[in-house]
């Protein structure tokens, strides 16, 4: 039987390139992103992809979509926790509660709700267990000027992941994080233009395709649940996080 994982944040970007890898290697893809007409034509490209447009921010939402992929796969064997947002570019005064908010509600809460739904279901399915792989950033351990949002959101996801791995162990559900560095998406186009650098300057930087992602998260994800990538770092090899400062 194919292996199956939903995918949040899956219609563009670097969950795009995860759900097309995913698919290639013969998994289920359920493709979770918030539009559904964006959802349901990323999905209608393959016969094993499914299409479950959802808020991850709405645990309802959620909970619905993560039943709609059981009722069709009969169990869930794992998740890319990946929906998020940036928020950088100014200094903590410069950007609003608003923004702030909007970042920790989908980067930390929607991440939450996700892990909560596919915890509950891994952990009463036959054969008990899954795998749940979060996705961090460089980030998490070395900021870059004026990101305090989206820092203290990769911070809580690095919480969360130990969190999970603790508490999955008696359900033999596994808890993973990769950490991500200037994969070339519509996000990341930026830093081929030039970005802001810690002693003030602008500079262009170094970016990698985004499908060494796609293959890292593939690697993570075909363990056997016997073994776990705690903790991955794959970036652009040249880009200024080694000595960033």
């Amino acid at each position: 039987m194919a292996q199956t994982i939903i995918i949040t944040g899956a219609a563009r970007g670097i969950g795009k390139a995860c759900a097309e890898a995913f698919l290639a290697a013969g998994w289920r893809v359920g493709i979770v992103g918030r539009t559904q007409e964006t959802v349901t034509a990323a999905a209608a490209s393959h016969p094993d992809a499914l299409a479950l447009p959802c808020d991850v921010t709405d645990e309802g939402q959620v909970d619905a979509a993560f039943d709609a992929a059981l009722a069709e796969w009969g169990r869930i064997d794992a998740l890319f926790n990946n929906a998020g947002v940036s928020v950088m570019g100014g200094t903590v005064d410069e950007i609003s509660v608003e923004d702030w908010r909007r970042c920790i509600d989908i980067n930390v809460t929607g991440s939450f709700i996700c892990a909560r739904a596919a915890f509950a279901r891994m952990r009463v399915q036959d054969p008990q267990g899954g795998r749940i792989i979060n996705n961090g950033s460089v980030s998490a351990y070395v900021p870059r000027w004026g990101s305090a949002p989206y820092t203290a959101s990769k911070h809580a996801i690095t919480g969360l992941t130990r969190s999970l791995s603790l508490d999955g162990r008696p359900y033999n559900i596994a808890c993973g994080q990769i950490d991500i560095g200037n994969a070339l998406t519509d996000m990341a186009a930026k830093m081929t233009k030039g970005v802001p650098q810690a002693d003030g300057s602008i500079a262009v930087e170094p970016v990698m395709d985004v499908s060494n992602v796609a293959k890292s998260v593939l690697h993570m994800a075909s363990l056997p649940l016997e073994a776990n990538v705690q903790f991955m770092t794959v970036m652009a090899s040249a880009m200024p996080y080694i000595g960033r400062g």
